[in-house]
Formats: C-alpha cells, structure tokens, sequence
C-alpha cells in the first residue's frame, strides 16, 4: 500500500517491479505503493494509472524518467527507451512462471500514457557476463538487476546479492559490474518455484505435467500442506520450521558456489539478502559463517526507480549493461 499520499511536483523517478504475485512502484526518494497482478489486469486503464500514480502521491507529468522490469527481460540486453522495445522485451511468449497478465497490461498503459520510460534488460546468455555463465540461457529478470543496482549504492563494488521469496535468484558483481547470475530454475528453490528433479522429469515426460507447471510449483511449498507462502511463514510448527530450514540450506548453498565466481576475480566484500522470509538471514548467516545485509521487498522497484534517476543524470553504464 502507499506509503505516503502528499503530492510532490517535478523530478520524480519511479521504477516498476513485475514480481511473481504483485506489482510493486517505488520512486528514488523511497515513495512505495503495490498493486496485486490480478487487480493491476483488471482495471481499466485510467484507473489503473490513475491508482498507482495515486498511490506514489505522485502525477503523471512530474515523471521525469519511468523504468521498467517486465517478465524475464531476455529480448534485450541493453536498457534501451520502452517504444524501442519488440514484445515488451521479451524473446518469446511463455516460459517459467504463471502468466496472468497484470504486468503486461501496466507496461502497456505506461507505454500509452506518454511518460517517458526505459525497460531494463534480465541478465541472460547474450549479456556482457562471464562467458562460462552462458551455459544457461537466462539468470535473472530484470527486477533483480534493480535490487543488485540497489545494493551497488550502499558503497560496495564487488559483492553477491541472493534474492529469497517466491524464486530464489542469485547475482555476482565484481568491480560493479554483473558477472552472473543462477535463476530459480537452476538451482536453489524458492518458495513457489523450482527446478526440475527426476520425478518432475518423469512425469512431464509422462504428460502429467508441463514444465512450466512442474517449474511453477517446485518450491519448498509443495513439501508441506500449507496452502501458500503467507499460510507457512505465519506458523510456527515443525513444518514451517523445515520448510524455512530447506529454503537457508540452498540458499547458502547458491550464494557459496556464486562466491567461488566472483572471489576468482576479486575479493568479495559484502553479501546482500532481499526478501521478507523471517529466520532465513540468521539461517544462512550461519551456514555461510558470515554477515549479510539484508533488503527488502521494495529494493527492486526503488533500485529501478534509481537506475531512471542515474540514465536521466547521464549515466550510459548500469552494473555492465549499456544504456540507449
């Protein structure tokens, strides 16, 4: 919900975060407001506009630059002007994830309202990364490019940052620029999505499944009898207890193979967790035996909002990816 509903005028910076279960807005002075994918498909458009923008306490023509992360970002590998952009910068339709289309209908009715806006890239195999990372075709959308940019301006250069909620996604930076990334399908599962193990194999092979749906609920949840993540992190049984010891252990995990890229190339100085799962920090804090510095759930749309303000000031390099 909107954290604040006084109107401001002029030099306003808003990111959008096209998350699994919601749409978050977050500007550069930290203005936040979030719409579910359902309510953000279903209103018309002016009131869809007219909602968020209200929410920010903010009007259209004080937008002085709009970024945006939509779906997996692996059409382009630059941040490039939104009326650029073929397919929303998507390659192609489908893929991992449910689609319900409340992300699509903001981008459009942003991209139709006349305010200037950038679409941010996912980092993918056609990314200016370590090329040994290439192996897989896609390591994060571009929402965890606006965390991982978040995280590079609290001062740090060379650093991991591990995304943990309904996706586990894992970043590696080294001298501020992206060198890889392990998207949820890969490895670590989070709560909702997963990759694929051998059952999930043999019964997509069998037609009992598609991979999509197999991927979609191939997170720590469908171990447990809880009807969703809200249902789990509110419990306090044995239960809830493994489930949250599960999705630590492959976090730490992830981010301990992730170290092994980035301490080949420079010392990594910090380690950055984003989401809103209690225990996990202090979980994987101790598997790792170290500290982390923890994000939350809004970092992604403030850190686009911040990648806006920074390409509006002239800045033509986020983290390695180009700016057009």
């Amino acid at each position: 919900m909107a954290h604040c509903v006084n109107f401001l005028r002029g030099n306003m910076f808003v990111g959008m975060d096209h998350g699994t279960t919601a749409i978050r807005f977050g500007t550069d002075d930290g203005r936040v407001f979030e719409l579910s994918l359902e309510d953000a498909k279903n209103m018309p458009d002016t009131m869809l506009l007219r909602t968020f923008l209200g929410g920010l306490g903010i009007k259209a023509n004080d937008i002085e630059l709009f970024a945006i992360g939509y779906s997996m970002g692996d059409g382009i590998s630059d941040i490039v002007d939104m009326r650029q952009v073929i397919n929303r910068g998507v390659l192609r339709n489908g893929g991992a994830g449910i689609h319900i289309g409340g992300g699509t209908h903001v981008f459009d009715v942003i991209k139709e309202s006349g305010i200037p806006a950038i679409v941010i890239p996912g980092i993918h195999d056609r990314s200016d990364i370590d090329k040994r990372m290439k192996m897989f075709s896609h390591g994060a959308s571009p929402e965890k490019v606006g965390i991982t940019y978040h995280a590079h301006l609290h001062g740090y250069n060379t650093f991991i940052l591990s995304d943990i909620s309904s996706n586990t996604v894992t970043v590696g930076v080294v001298d501020g620029r992206i060198v890889g990334a392990l998207d949820a399908c890969i490895f670590a599962p989070g709560m909702l999505h997963g990759p694929l193990d051998l059952e999930a194999i043999r019964d997509i092979d069998a037609g009992k499944i598609s991979a999509n749906k197999a991927f979609s609920h191939g997170g720590i949840l469908k171990h447990t009898n809880f009807r969703c993540m809200e249902e789990l992190l509110n419990a306090e049984n044995e239960s809830a207890g493994l489930a949250i010891d599960r999705i630590s252990l492959f976090a730490a995990m992830e981010i301990a193979g992730m170290q092994v890229l980035v301490n080949e190339h420079s010392s990594c100085e910090a380690i950055f967790l984003s989401g809103e799962m209690k225990n996990v920090k202090k979980i994987v804090e101790r598997l790792l035996d170290t500290k982390t510095i923890h994000l939350d759930k809004w970092s992604a749309a403030i850190g686009c909002a911040e990648i806006a303000r920074d390409v509006y000031g002239g800045k033509k390099d986020v983290l390695g990816i180009k700016v057009y």
